[in-house]
């Protein structure tokens, strides 16, 4: 609180938490002393309070049960601020922080883990995915970490790339996907209508593209646009059949990543594309590391159908 403030905040939060818990001490204990009012015959007298003709409010003092449990909080209150921080900028006399409580969780989890990963940190990827018990792991790690982009099934959505084919904007090798979970990896396609003219320029490079890949389009507009594919050209190819270096998309296969035909690729083309994968490698390691690449890698080496538009 101290890197916000100034300390006479701290003081003044810890001034106004202490008097609020030993004022309501006092309330209690000022409620706790009294007696019920009566009558001159002996009977509680009530507030006035009648509800249904015969249900009539007293004015009893506050149970001595409930009146104990309330001072046993207020000093619960006073011993907890004492012992942890909650006071202004107070750090308490056992020195508790939430990032130390998380070190030490941390610590301890991959003191218990760290050996079952290290036996395959000696191990190719690629060897590490023919091992079931290590594909098991990494499953489970997918499940956790991974499952929420590419779906449960590793399918992948519009924006979220289908592991389960064998179309990479990198190498696809088991080094590129590990140093993918570890590093992340951020994409990035500039809006191009500028470089490439005018509407009818984006209309015709965008008929021209989906000729490419034999999507439905007009052949004489994507005449018009060949020409203007040159400045594409840097970064897919000549040819259109992408960089891995670069990690352009092959244009001329039926995968793609923002959904099919001529209004979603005029939709990039204006607007661009940017993607961004997070990196994962303080979050779990090297060694989960190699065993969640070894499971996704596997994942597209099963013999099952490409599907189209969701890569």
């Amino acid at each position: 609180m101290a890197d916000f403030f100034s300390s006479g905040w701290s003081l003044y939060i810890t001034i106004i938490t202490i008097l609020s818990i030993i004022a309501c001490y006092l309330l209690a204990a000022s409620m706790g002393r009294g007696k019920a009012p009566v009558d001159e015959n002996g009977d509680v007298l009530s507030t006035g309070h009648v509800w249904d003709e015969d249900l009539t409010e007293l004015n009893n003092p506050l149970p001595r049960w409930w009146l104990y449990l309330f001072y046993i909080t207020c000093v619960f209150g006073m011993i907890y601020l004492l012992l942890y921080p909650g006071l202004g900028s107070y750090k308490g006399l056992l020195g508790w922080t939430q990032v130390g409580q998380y070190e030490e969780e941390v610590a301890r989890v991959k003191a218990q883990v760290e050996p079952l990963y290290a036996k395959f940190l000696t191990q190719d990827i690629a060897a590490v995915a023919e091992d079931q018990e290590a594909v098991g792991m990494g499953e489970r790690l997918y499940l956790t970490y991974c499952i929420q982009c590419h779906g449960s099934d590793a399918r992948g959505s519009r924006g979220f790339p289908n592991l389960t084919d064998n179309d990479w904007l990198g190498d696809g090798t088991p080094e590129y996907i590990k140093t993918t979970i570890l590093n992340g990896r951020n994409a990035l396609m500039p809006p191009m209508a500028a470089a490439v003219g005018g509407a009818a320029d984006v209309q015709n490079l965008a008929h021209y593209v989906a000729s490419l890949s034999d999507l439905a389009h007009d052949d004489l507009k994507a005449a018009g646009g060949r020409s203007k594919f040159a400045v594409c050209a840097a970064c897919h190819g000549a040819d259109g059949k992408g960089n891995a270096a670069l990690g352009a998309p092959n244009l001329t296969d039926d995968v793609w990543l923002y959904g099919v035909g001529v209004p979603a690729i005029v939709e990039t083309i204006n607007k661009g594309r940017q993607n961004a994968m997070p990196s994962f490698g303080n979050l779990i390691g090297d060694g989960p590391a190699h065993v969640l690449a070894a499971y996704v890698w596997s994942l597209s080496r099963e013999s099952r159908p490409a599907e189209a538009a969701t890569k």
